[in-house]
């Protein structure tokens, strides 16, 4: 279905002066603020090492100094991505009443951005390093230490962290994305051995009278456990479960999972047909009234493709629900969803729960024919006055004059989209750039 708009009343208005919209464009958005902020923080400590503190003597490089800040960058970057610690900053910004300033509760909705943090100081740990194995090369060239446990650790760590960095680079991890997964997988733990082993060596040769309890009561190597064990947290909760398939086209799958984990709306949940290799996370789709949940798998690459033709009985799932994007949605009063294709999936949870009053704006081909009759029937029952837009016999809609003609509709407070990056992006900015607080996914994993 679709609503008429008189033109004259719901006409996309044009975007704010220049200067009170330029930290809405992409290029500027929180996460890349974010990601600034903590390089900006890390200059500032190496100004203070080299001409303050003076982590370069003549004769004596604090090495030990150096270790601290790459273990402190890793520490954040990998603390930052836990489930639970993910879980816990949307459950804390999302605690504002909706009776706070609008401008709050914008700011506020932008949590999801945390993975600026991760990326920078990830980037900004693999720095340091690459200075710290500058340093003690330095000490091998001049003759002032041997080659040894730490050193020969340090050169495969170097070599490890860069090519993770490499792998991780927006381009890059778009064009080779099975590679950068195993990468980061694979090469991650490998530094994770690594780190423990060149911590052991530093120890040893730091320390005159050396002891295991010793040891443990290093920060580095509390650091180390912490991260360890944030690493390995979603491995323990790894088990194969039965899924139920049911497949209404070639283009998508409806997985139903009912193994004793009830997920709350917005969360997601990572499934893999293979362990080790690739894992694949799809928002989770409880029903109110029924045990277990579903998955929206739409046709979107070749492992989603093979799932969708050989639809397998069962799968692996780790870790815990994850709360996603469209969790923000309690900051506001009225809120606008905007979904295309398989985008759906995200959004039917928070339609189904009705914690918040909305509108739905779908886009999609053949709704009924792609995602079955009896999908549809559900998203219109939720959603009596949904804008279901047929790009089959309506042609493609100009996604941001449409979401903003919703918006103003329904006197919404914001507006929550779900789409591929680049519509997500201009949707996100289209609504920003007029003062309307807009949300919608990033794609840095």
């Amino acid at each position: 279905m679709s609503l008429y708009y008189p033109p004259s009343e719901f006409e996309l208005p044009n975007e704010k002066p220049f200067l009170k919209r330029i930290f809405r464009r992409p290029m500027l958005e929180q996460y890349k603020r974010l990601f600034v902020f903590v390089v900006m923080v890390n200059l500032i400590i190496a100004y203070q090492a080299i001409f303050i503190w003076n982590w370069w003597q003549p004769g004596q490089v604090r090495l030990d100094y150096l270790q601290n800040m790459v273990i402190g960058n890793f520490f954040a970057a990998i603390i930052i991505r836990q489930q639970y610690v993910i879980n816990f900053l949307f459950w804390a910004a999302t605690r504002a009443p909706t009776s706070w300033p609008l401008r709050i509760r914008w700011t506020l909705g932008k949590v999801y951005h945390f993975g600026g943090i991760h990326s920078s100081a990830a980037t900004m740990g693999t720095s340091w390093f690459v200075i710290f194995f500058g340093s003690l090369s330095y000490q091998l060239i001049n003759g002032s230490r041997g080659i040894d446990l730490v050193s020969v650790s340090s050169l495969l760590l170097t070599v490890t962290l860069i090519g993770i960095c490499i792998m991780s680079l927006p381009k890059v991890r778009g064009k080779f994305h099975n590679s950068f997964e195993k990468t980061h997988r694979f090469g991650g733990w490998f530094s994770l051995i690594l780190f423990w082993t060149l911590s052991v060596g530093s120890y040893l040769e730091a320390s005159v009278d050396a002891s295991v309890l010793g040891f443990f009561r290093e920060p580095t190597a509390i650091a180390l456990m912490v991260i360890t064990f944030s690493i390995a947290l979603p491995w323990l909760r790894l088990k194969k479960v039965k899924v139920e398939q049911l497949s209404p086209s070639n283009h998508v799958a409806l997985s139903r999972f009912n193994y004793g984990v009830k997920p709350f709306a917005g969360s997601s949940t990572a499934i893999s047909r293979n362990p080790l290799f690739e894992w694949h996370a799809f928002a989770n789709v409880p029903s109110p009234n029924e045990d277990g949940f579903r998955l929206t798998i739409s046709r979107a690459g070749d492992w989603t493709g093979q799932y969708i033709d050989d639809l397998p009985e069962k799968v692996w799932v780790k870790g815990i629900p994850t709360a996603g994007v469209a969790n923000i949605e309690v900051l506001f009063k009225r809120v606008v969803y905007v979904a295309t294709g398989s985008g759906i999936g995200p959004c039917l949870p928070h339609l189904l729960a009705k914690e918040v009053p909305s509108l739905l704006v779908w886009s999609t081909r053949t709704p009924e024919k792609t995602y079955g009759q009896e999908l549809v029937d559900e998203i219109k029952q939720a959603q009596p006055d949904a804008i279901i837009w047929d790009t089959t016999t309506q042609g493609k809609p100009d996604m941001v004059e449409l979401a903003y003609r919703a918006y103003k509709q329904f006197d919404a407070e914001a507006v929550i989209c779900i789409s591929n990056q680049k519509l997500t992006n201009q949707v996100v900015y289209g609504m920003e750039s007029r003062g309307i607080p807009a949300y919608g996914a990033i794609w840095d994993s």
